[in-house]
This record gives structure tokens, sequence and C-alpha cells, in this order.
């Protein structure tokens, strides 16, 4: 099954996938007893990660039914228990309420639809409090500028490298090392609803 460079699919390595994992957990308490939303998941290896870590429960999305399929073989080998859906997330999403944290690696918009990373953001804070997303660092200030126009703070939570393995026949290198960040995004808005929301349900 080849890789997709319309869909700018790269593996998300082992190395990386525990490094956003443990900063998630030990950092922040993101994981255990969270659902969790694994946005663009691939094969699931961030997706089945923070399933073993404890999550209560986990949805890996993906436009792409070969990945997928990738992903339940690995989740078999693995006995996970994750929830992996055939979802394009920006066509439609889960419902607003239902996911306390999205984890991402999206498309960096270099092959595909220039800003696809932010829509990807953006479309993540509409459903869920807290994103977690690797982005190259390049674009760092990109979106530490218009995050508070999103609703949200961010944070660089942690600089990381992202090596890239010679995938697609226009790379020249047998790989290539991309220094990227993860970044943190808190909405500034879930929390006022909430309010709102059990104020209108609250006893007369």
């Amino acid at each position: 099954r080849k890789p997709k460079i319309k869909l700018e699919q790269y593996a998300t390595t082992a190395e990386l996938a525990a490094s956003i994992l443990i900063t998630m957990d030990e950092t922040y308490d993101d994981i255990e007893g969270k659902v969790i939303a694994d946005f663009g998941c691939g094969c699931g290896i961030l997706s089945i990660g923070a399933d073993l870590l404890g999550a209560d429960h986990v949805i890996g999305l993906d436009v792409d039914t070969d990945a997928l399929e990738i992903a339940q073989e690995n989740q078999e080998h693995f006995e996970s228990s994750v929830d992996f859906m055939l979802l394009d997330v920006t066509k439609a999403l889960p419902r607003r309420g239902t996911v306390d944290i999205v984890v991402m690696n999206p498309p960096f918009g270099t092959k595909t639809k220039v800003g696809i990373d932010a829509l990807f953001v953006q479309r993540a804070l509409s459903i869920a409090p807290v994103v977690y997303s690797l982005h190259k660092t390049s674009t760092r200030k990109y979106f530490m500028k218009n995050a508070a126009a999103w609703g949200a703070e961010v944070d660089c939570v942690a600089e990381m490298r992202f090596a890239l393995p010679k995938t697609y026949k226009f790379h020249k290198q047998k790989s290539v090392d991309i220094q990227v960040d993860l970044l943190r995004f808190e909405s500034t808005s879930h929390g006022d609803e909430e309010a709102e929301s059990e104020e209108e349900t609250g006893d007369e």
C-alpha cells in the first residue's frame, strides 16, 4: 500500500509518537480518562498509543481506507480498542462536547491545499477544548499570531525532529530531518460555553 502524496502521508515515527504522547501524559495529564480524537490518524500510532496509556475512549479519523485497514491490523496486534472511522475532518466532525482532546500530525500543506494545516487546527478547536498538533517550526510564528483569532491560546510545548525517509519519487535524499513543534492549543471559549450550558440546565 503506497502512501498518497495528495494526502501528504508520512508515517509518524515511533520515536516522535512516543515524545508527543509522553508530553501529553506526563506534563499535562491529558490522556488518562480522556476522550481523544486523532485527526488524520493514518496507521493509528497516536490513537493506539493514547489508548494503551489509559484514555477513556479514542477515535481515529482518516479519509483514506487503506490507512484505516493498516490501523485496524495494528490495533489487533496491540490489542487496543480504538474506534477507527472513515471521515474527512475538513467536511464533517464528531459532535461538539463529545471529545476532550484532539491530537494530530496534520498535512503540512506543502504538496496539497495551502493552509490545510491551519484548517485542521480550527476544525479541531471547534469540537475540543484542547488540541495537540505537530507543525513545521518554520510556521510557528503564524500559529502564535493567529491562535487568538481562532479563540485559543497556544504554547510550543516541545521542539522535535521529524526524520522523514525517502517516500516519494521526487525525494532526492534517503532521509531528511524536519524541525517540528508540538503546539498545544487551549480554547478560551469552551469553558464559558460549558458554564452557560450548566446555568441553563441548573435547578430553578
